[in-house]
């Protein structure tokens, strides 16, 4: 089992800045994959960024050079550093965490709200 825990979403004006981050605890060594979706209102969740074992991170084509993920190996945390930010990016944030042990096992975080506007 993984817990996330994330915080840092809010309101903020077009081409402002936000950070996410989302702390997992519980079987945390067997977290693969760990990043961020994200849920406007009235269209499925997407995939926002996510980092993969052994560094590697993809992120969407919307938010591609704009946001970035990094991660905390030693509390178990990433980050979304989310840079000139517009009314398009307005959406619930989940954390997710992939889990591999006995099988793939798949976690969410209960989201954090974004809101772009002026």
């Amino acid at each position: 089992q993984v817990q996330l825990a994330e915080s840092g979403g809010g309101l903020v004006q077009p081409g402002g800045s936000l950070r996410l981050s989302c702390a997992a605890t519980g079987s945390v060594f067997s977290i693969t994959k760990m990043g961020w979706y994200r849920q406007a209102p009235g269209k499925q969740r997407e995939l926002v960024a996510l980092w993969i074992r052994d560094n590697a991170a993809n992120y969407s084509d919307a938010v591609n050079g704009r946001f970035v993920i990094s991660r905390d190996s030693a509390k178990h945390t990433v980050f979304l550093q989310m840079n000139d930010l517009n009314v398009f990016d307005t959406a619930v944030y989940y954390c997710y965490a992939l889990l591999k042990w006995r099988g793939e096992y798949d976690f969410w975080g209960q989201g954090t709200q974004v809101t772009v506007s002026t």
